[in-house]
């Protein structure tokens, strides 16, 4: 067995978790920052997500909407805060988890912390990959 098959065999995608900052907006009453507990994303939820982002237009032209993908890759990959907490959702005046995430949350924070969680799901700069494998 060559040692990248024993690497993979011994390191089983599962229940990757990280916690990360994504705003300084977000701070408790001490006005320390607060964490965001995030997971990766398994393979069947990224193309369920791009799926549901994806649109044929007119003359067929398919369009890809961003946000609507970083709003959902935001939702499914956070463990803490609950984006699918029904309480909460009824608590802001909502009635969907992506309705939820654009009221408590600015444009700029949903794309930073769908950006972490992308990270943390393995998709990363392969120019950044080469460069680490030059050295």
């Amino acid at each position: 067995m060559s040692q990248l098959q024993a690497f993979l065999n011994n390191h089983v995608v599962e229940d990757i978790q990280a916690d990360v900052f994504v705003s300084k907006r977000f701070k408790d009453e001490k006005g320390e920052l607060l964490q965001f507990k995030i997971r990766a994303i398994t393979d069947s939820q990224m193309s369920e997500i791009q799926k549901i982002c994806m649109r044929t237009g007119k003359k067929g032209k398919v369009d890809f909407d961003v946000s609507k993908f970083n709003r959902l890759i935001a939702i499914k990959g956070s463990v803490e805060p609950q984006f699918e907490d029904a309480q909460s959702i009824k608590s802001v005046g909502c009635v969907t988890p992506e309705d939820y995430i654009k009221k408590v949350m600015l444009p700029g924070e949903i794309a930073t912390l769908a950006e972490q969680i992308q990270t943390l799901s393995g998709y990363t700069d392969l120019e950044d990959l080469k460069e680490q494998a030059k050295n």
